[in-house]
């Protein structure tokens, strides 16, 4: 029983991991196509029509990659998770199924009207459909969302004789006070996954002194949505986040924290720390004193509760994991406010084109927002466990008894194959768009 749970865990995780790659950018991106459009239909400058239409081709590539890779994850549910989705299907099959009926059908059908439509639509409704597609984009990204909140945070729920969940309220899925929270940061976080894709592919013509003037307007709009956005992701919104773990998931808390005995007088912020799991502690910790009971409470000596206060059936079943996956998302994050501060600081003084060394940084950067995204996630993710349903079903309570370690195994070994395959496939036309650069007054 423990290989298969281990299997369909570890499926889900690789197959939900790669896809997540792919509606990061897109989400993100689907903002600054839109703002790109916004401004040609503003300004009458040309270079901002075409780079909307440079970046819609990106965002295709990607949402046709998302798609791909969503669509085994639908199938897991009822496969590896049966029993999940039999107990559960009569809530979180609300919002699934509204996010594939409304907001993938806005995002793909726009999407098409955008790409090939441009000289049947005219600019104003060239720029509608965009705004269409970035709807959709965000509107799928809060179901999806609502979903997960529910798993966090149960709500307007009963439970049947026979073990099901049921909905006696659905107002209560969209009024969880986990989601709007979550949503924010999450989109937010796209935004800054979005934001260094366009500044380090506009660093990248700057740098090689090829499509120089779509360089500058990448580098100077990448950066201005990425300060904006990445202190926004610290600040409310991560901070309310964690503010809602501290109040409904305490014992998460603990653990994303490394916080092992409850402290007397208020509790440290640890900077680098090895959790030591054998006895109960951190090792080779450098911490700030007081700051994190300040940080949760705005009371520099408010208690925070240790694991110790806690069940140990109740612990998260990975602590190290959640430990480093929270302190690489945060660590990443300040790392991503110094460098686009450092960066608009050179903009505003009219030296960042110039200033090399900014500009190989920004290039440098563009995977650590996915790693940032993505150990984000696990945060979530690994926070909640044991539990599917947060103190309502335990994870091993949800898989299916019928699929044995053995299949999950060998179709994972075809999942890492394939997607491989696909991966490569993306960085090769990816790259021949991004080589190619914005075309130039293609449509008169």
């Amino acid at each position: 029983m423990e290989d298969m749970l281990f299997y369909d865990r570890m499926q889900f995780a690789f197959t939900i991991t790669f896809h997540y790659l792919f509606p990061q950018l897109t989400m993100g991106l689907s903002l600054i196509v839109v703002y790109f459009k916004g401004k040609y239909l503003y300004s009458e400058i040309e270079k901002y029509n075409d780079a909307a239409k440079f970046w819609m081709k990106i965002f295709a590539l990607n949402f046709a990659m998302g798609v791909v890779t969503g669509i085994p994850m639908e199938f897991q549910f009822g496969t590896n998770w049966a029993k999940f989705s039999e107990l559960t299907g009569g809530i979180i099959g609300q919002t699934l199924a509204m996010e594939g009926m409304f907001s993938f059908f806005l995002e793909s059908s726009f999407l098409g009207l955008f790409i090939f439509g441009e000289k049947l639509l005219g600019h104003k409704l060239h720029f509608v459909t965009g705004f269409l597609v970035f709807l959709g984009s965000w509107a799928s990204g809060y179901l999806i969302i609502a979903t997960h909140s529910w798993m966090q945070h149960p709500v307007g729920y009963e439970i049947l004789e026979n073990g099901r969940f049921v909905l006696n309220n659905f107002s209560a899925l969209f009024s969880n006070p986990w989601l709007l929270p979550s949503y924010f940061h999450n989109q937010l976080a796209s935004v800054i996954t979005a934001s260094f894709v366009v500044a380090a592919i506009g660093a990248f013509y700057i740098l090689n002194n090829k499509h120089s003037e779509f360089g500058k307007l990448f580098v100077k709009t990448g950066v201005g949505f990425g300060l904006v956005s990445s202190i926004l992701v610290a600040f409310p919104t991560g901070d309310l986040v964690a503010k809602n773990v501290v109040k409904h998931q305490p014992v998460t808390f603990a653990a994303m924290e490394g916080i092992f005995e409850t402290e007397e007088g208020g509790s440290e912020i640890v900077l680098i720390g090895q959790p030591n799991m054998l006895e109960q502690k951190l090792d080779n910790k450098i911490a700030v004193p007081n700051i994190l009971s300040f940080l949760t409470y705005q009371d520099w000596n408010a208690e925070i509760k240790g694991l110790n206060e806690f069940d140990k059936s109740t612990h998260p079943t990975n602590i190290p994991g959640l430990y480093y996956a929270y302190h690489i998302m945060v660590g990443l994050g300040t790392v991503f406010i110094g460098l686009m501060l450092l960066a608009a600081v050179q903009l505003f003084r009219k030296k960042l084109y110039t200033t090399k060394w900014i500009l190989w940084a920004l290039m440098f950067m563009l995977p650590f927002p996915y790693i940032a995204n993505t150990t984000g996630w696990y945060t979530a993710e690994l926070g909640r466990q044991p539990w599917l349903v947060y103190n309502l079903l335990r994870t091993a309570d949800g898989a299916s008894p019928t699929v044995s370690a053995g299949n999950t195994l060998f179709t994972l070994l075809g999942f890492i194959g394939l997607y491989l395959l696909l991966g490569l496939l993306f960085l090769m036309l990816a790259g021949k768009i991004i080589n190619k650069g914005p075309q130039l007054n293609n449509t008169h």
